[in-house]
Formats: C-alpha cells, structure tokens, sequence
C-alpha cells in the first residue's frame, strides 16, 4: 500500500469511529511544493467540520492526536485547519525504490469493475486528407486511449466511417469531373465539389487503371466513384494516422449501420417521442432541455444525419460499454443535449455519455495565420504538418492545451532549439538524466542506492514528491480526460529536474553513498519522464 492510501486509511478510521456514515472520498491529500510545510497535506478538517459539528482546527487537531502511521514522522495542523504531514527519509526512498522496480508499469492501476470504454476519435469523413482540425483530435484521442489504459481501463479505441449520405454523393461526383477532366473531357465541378488535389491524384489514378471506362455520367458510373474514392481516401487517411502513432481497434461504417435494419429498428423504439409535423419526422429532444426538436426523417423520407448518429450511439450502448466517450469538433456544441436526449429515449443511461468538443486550431508562421479550406484546397494536411514541425512537436503542441480551448500553434516555436520550445526543453532533460547515467556506468558505478537518507536538500525531496504524484496525475487526466495534465507534469518535473542538477553534483567518486543515492533518484526520474512521454506518445531521447 503507497504511504498515500494509508495515510488516508488511517483518517478514515478515525473519522467513522466518530461517524460511520462519513464519506471517506472526501479525504483528499496534496504533495506540498513548499517542503516547510511537509510532505503532503489534507483539507479533510475544513470539508467536514460541519458534518461533525465543529470548527476546522478542532476537528483538525481531533485527528492529528489520533493519527499514526509509521511512514510518518511528524503532524501539523496549519492555517484555518489544513493537517500537513511530514514523511520519514527511509519513506521517501521507498518512491525510489517503488518506481526503479515497477519501470515501465509505474503509474499503472490495476484494472476494477465499470471500466469497459469505447473511445471514438478523428472519425473524418473520407473526403479528403486530414487537416488540422484532424490532427488535433487524432492526437487527444490517442493520449486519452494511452491515459485511459495506464489508470485501469479497458478501452476500445473506434473510428467511425462516414461512407454514405450527402458528402459522399458530392466526392462522387467532385471525381467523376476529375476523371473526365483527365481524359481531356469538358465538365465543370459542382459548386460545393472537392477541389483539393487528393482528389485529382485518385482520378488520375482511375485514368490509368481503367481508361474512359467509367467516363460516362451514369448512377451506377457514380457509385464505382463514390466507392474507389472512399477506398483510396480512408486507406490514406489511416496510413497518415499510423504515422502520427494513431491507430484503432474497430471500424464501423455508416452504410453498415444504414443496411442493418438499425435504424428501422431505433425508430420504432422511438415511436413514443416522434411525431410528424409538415411531412417530416420530429423526436422530441425539448423534453430535455434541447433547444427544439430534432428532425430525424425529413419530408421527402430520406434520413437526417442524426439518425444514423442515434443508430451508431445505440450500437454502442448495446455492446456493454461503461463509458463512451465520443470526441466532436467544436462546431457540434449543440449536438450534446440532442443525442444524449435520443439515448435516454431509447432508455440508455445517458450519463454513461461524454463528448468532449475540441476547439479549432489555428496556424501561425512568422506571425501570419495559415487559412484552411479542405473545398477549395488551400488546407494544410496533417502530413505537412509532420513534415514541417515532426512528430512529436506537432502531438505535444496539439494535447498541451484543454481540447476546450482554441489553439494557436506556432511554427517557429515548434522547430525551435532551444528551452522555449516545451518539446526541446522536456526531451532534452531526458537525453540529460541518460547522459547521467551513462557517465556513472563509465566511471564503473553501476549500483544504485535507494535508501535515500541523505538526499535532504529542498531541490531533492521536491523531485521525489513530484515523482510520487505521477499515478495520482495519470488518475486525474483519465478521470477528466485532459492530456494536457501529463504535458504540465512533464514541464514541472523537467524544471525540478534542471534545479537538482544545477545544486548538486551527481556522479561524485569522492563521495560515492550520496552519489548512489543521487543516481537512483536520477534513474527514478528517467523513468517517470519516459512513462510520461509515453502518455501522449513522443520519443524520450537518450542523446540529443
């Protein structure tokens, strides 16, 4: 058991002696950055004097006489009421040894009950290449899955397909014109037509495959290129993701769900809360809060784009997921309160349902802004993107900041070298720690001491602490779905990292039980940063 939860066990055990029916997640305890006021802290008193009808410091200084446990050396109750602890050194040198011997799988919580997730993410219609819109979402998806696992979740990442319905009619016909055009034939493109050059190169494609067999304008000609234009596309797409260390554990198709009956099915499921108005199909959405209510079959009797949505959703709930979660663009706020109305309809728990909306990007070099438009062509893809910043910069930059927050990212900064640069600065201190120990290995030091009493300096223990906190920030990020979270971690451990080793030396021959102490500390650190890097997927270089 981590000093944290029996620190919290034992609080607990107090507290029900008093009252059983106290809620003991209410016990939550902090790592102090000011190590004066120790180690770690609670605001259990202030949170709960009322339930026990007291004042703060008399419900705070009631557990401090009561409280013991062994990994702690000291108890003050401070301020208005806050209890600060104080750990044993032998106590900070088991978070050494905890996370030297656990590596890679520090910071990974055990699998519990209601933890069965579908995570749907990027799910771009196979139109064209990804833009950054794209890009954002493929990389908050993929941390979120990465997060997600490392807290105890068993997830199901899925990408849905968008292969039917209007857009893909006007890709058809946006190739069939490409396609004539390559063959020397006159035929203009259809006002909202693709025009992006993806769409010429599958024409061009079809030209050499297939001559001007398909030149004429026929239905059935439209579907052979609805058909190779959604094949060739969505194959690009996940070819660009895979590069971009995206991938996914389960497709399901948009006509799939239109030709499984689904639909029919969820509709007559529905029958209580629809009714027809001016010839089209209304459900009743207003009945929770919605602004109106939702067209879901129009007047001429083809589907809104929010049935099929209501399909797919409930498919979703009927495979027994305990969460879903669903990542949107921006520009579907108002789509919340509609489709969770449609789930409760069909008697879902729509509790079990979060879309989190990401928020446009926008790009910047030299201090002018990249205009985007996936129709007319001028879109910066997400491979140049890679191209231009790489991997990394382009992952860190896109899941530093909340999904719900614009996002401005800055070419120059991202290929900068040098400690402004979040990614540099955070790689760099890695390589760092690896050069460490290498120069340690040089030196025939090889062993490494986790006993840790004599790292007393206020740079060491504060790095200890923020090490110990790194299973409570993946649990944080997971629960609130925010990568961003393991970016700050990063950031603040680096920092802590680059005062420790400007104020103590680390390999010292002369002094060889702190510098083992020291290089286990160092060993620790290295992989904590690594595990991090791993949360949102970018490289921990042992050289830079």
């Amino acid at each position: 058991m981590q000093v944290n939860d029996k620190i919290k066990s034992k609080i607990v055990e107090i507290l029900k002696s008093i009252d059983e029916s106290f809620d003991e997640s209410t016990v939550l305890l902090t790592s102090n950055k000011d190590n004066s006021h120790g180690d770690l802290s609670t605001n259990v008193a202030l949170r709960n004097a009322k339930k026990f009808n007291m004042q703060p410091l008399q419900l705070a200084n009631l557990i401090k006489d009561k409280f013991f446990c062994e990994e702690v050396t000291n108890v003050e109750v401070a301020g208005v009421g806050f209890i600060n602890f104080y750990l044993k050194s032998d106590t900070l040198g088991s978070i050494i040894d905890e996370i030297i011997k656990a590596d890679e799988n520090y910071g990974q919580s055990l699998k519990n009950k209601d933890n069965k997730v579908n995570l749907e993410y990027v799910s771009a219609n196979p139109t064209g290449y990804l833009h950054l819109g794209h890009a954002r979402g493929a990389a908050l998806g993929d941390a979120m899955s990465r997060i997600l696992k490392k807290a105890g979740y068993e997830v199901l990442r899925e990408y849905y397909i968008n292969d039917a319905g209007n857009q893909v009619n006007m890709l058809g016909k946006s190739l069939m014109v490409r396609y004539q055009q390559a063959l020397n034939l006159k035929n203009r493109m259809p006002s909202k037509g693709y025009h992006g050059e993806e769409i010429k190169l599958v024409a061009k494609s079809l030209v050499e495959q297939y001559g001007d067999k398909y030149a004429k304008k026929t239905k059935q000609n439209l579907k052979f290129f609805i058909d190779n234009g959604i094949k060739f596309l969505l194959n690009q797409i996940l070819v660009d993701l895979k590069q971009f260390r995206v991938e996914f554990d389960n497709f399901v198709s948009e006509q799939w769900i239109r030709n499984s009956n689904r639909i029919e099915l969820c509709l007559e499921r529905l029958k209580p809360y629809i009714y027809i108005q001016d010839g089209a199909t209304f459900l009743n959405t207003t009945k929770d809060k919605d602004d109106k209510d939702r067209v879901i079959v129009k007047s001429n009797g083809s589907y809104s784009y929010f049935m099929p949505d209501i399909a797919y959703h409930d498919y979703k709930f009927e495979r027994g997921f305990d969460k879903i979660i669903t990542l949107l663009g921006a520009d579907h706020h108002g789509y919340i309160t509609r489709l969770k109305s449609a789930m409760t309809s069909l008697g879902h728990d729509a509790t079990k349902l979060n879309i989190p909306l990401i928020q446009m990007v926008r790009l910047f070099k030299n201090g002018k802004e990249f205009k985007m438009s996936k129709r007319t062509g001028n879109a910066i893809s997400m491979k140049e993107l890679i191209n231009m910043v790489g991997i990394d910069a382009a992952r860190y930059f896109f899941v530093s900041r909340s999904a719900s927050q614009h996002l401005d990212f800055d070419l120059d900064l991202a290929m900068t070298i040098g400690n402004t640069n979040p990614v540099y600065y955070a790689q760099y201190t890695h390589a760092r720690l690896c050069s460490i120990l290498n120069k340690a290995k040089d030196k025939n030091i090889s062993e490494y001491d986790t006993k840790a009493d004599l790292l007393n300096s206020e740079s060491e223990k504060s790095l200890i602490k923020s090490l110990y906190d790194f299973p409570k920030v993946v649990q944080d990020a997971a629960k609130t779905l925010e990568p961003y979270k393991i970016c700050n971690y990063i950031q603040e451990v680096c920092t802590l990292v680059n005062v420790f080793y400007q104020k103590n030396k680390v390999v010292d021959e002369e002094n060889l039980t702190l510098s083992k102490q020291r290089l286990a500390l160092v060993s620790a650190t290295e992989i904590v940063l690594k595990n991090a890097f791993n949360l949102i997927a970018i490289d921990a270089p042992e050289k830079m």
